[in-house]
């Protein structure tokens, strides 16, 4: 990974006192629940590697976390083996070990009827959703495993789509529903190394892919109606409690979700 791609923001003053573990890679950093969740755990003192498509995206992140953050950005594309390898290596270079992936990056793909779906929008959804967050997670894993202490925490981001779909979101349902499958796997082939694995299931979060939302959205019954959001940063505030369990606590789901948003009896 080139300098070019890559920059360290290490920041002086005290910082908050780090968790017992300390070091993480979120994807998806640049926005939304990814840049949310990378600035609580920084604000909470950990060493956090913003990673996303758009390196412009993740130095505003490392830039809103403040001077007191140690963030470091690594332009990646999740669905490419080369960068997310490159990924892992330089968190291992820089900081030695890995305490936790937040396994982020996504897409929701057009809101299109099943029948005109392409093959390739198909597929775009499938490579970020799916193949970015396998790659990723195995990134992950291979570095927890080889490291000294071993270890550390997966903490898969689904969806309300990982239980029940939303009309004309085919692709993004079917990824979802393949996301808690991996987070299962996960879970129990990671027992032999002291590698956790949780997931957290989201409801309206508000940020740039539920913007829609408050305009109007379809519904299970045919009717368009606008649908309540809550901060992301609720979001974030149970992604860091789920990170900093001791190794021998675990959540293994969770569902954060706006409260009055029609999930609870959708259908």
């Amino acid at each position: 990974m080139t300098q070019e791609h890559q920059q360290q923001h290490d920041g002086h003053g005290a910082p908050a006192p780090a968790p017992r573990h300390s070091t993480a890679v979120v994807t998806g950093a640049g926005s939304g629940i990814g840049r949310a969740v990378a600035l609580e755990l920084a604000d909470a003192g950990w060493s956090v590697a913003l990673a996303g498509r758009r390196h412009a995206a993740l130095e505003e992140t490392a830039t809103l976390a403040g001077g007191n953050a140690t963030t470091l950005c690594v332009a990646t594309d999740v669905t490419e083996p080369a960068a997310v390898t490159a990924l892992f290596e330089t968190v291992r270079d820089t900081w030695g070990r890995l305490d936790l992936l937040f396994n982020n990056a996504g897409t929701f793909g057009p809101g299109v009827p099943l029948e005109d779906l392409t093959y390739e929008q198909w597929r775009t959804v499938v490579d970020v959703n799916l193949h970015g967050a396998f790659l990723c997670a195995q990134g992950a894993f291979r570095l927890m495993r080889s490291q000294r202490p071993m270890g550390g925490r997966i903490i898969n981001n689904g969806s309300l789509s990982a239980h029940t779909p939303r009309p004309g979101s085919i692709a993004y349902t079917a990824t979802k529903h393949a996301v808690t499958g991996l987070t299962k796997s996960l879970s129990l082939d990671g027992r032999p190394y002291d590698i956790a694995c949780g997931q957290i299931d989201i409801g309206n979060a508000a940020t740039e892919m539920t913007a829609a939302m408050t305009r109007g959205v379809p519904q299970a019954d045919g009717t368009v109606a606008a649908e309540p959001t809550m901060d992301a940063a609720d979001v974030a505030r149970t992604v860091r409690h789920m990170a900093s369990l001791p190794g021998e606590a675990n959540v293994q789901f969770a569902t954060v979700m706006a409260t009055k948003m029609p999930y609870i009896g959708r259908g």
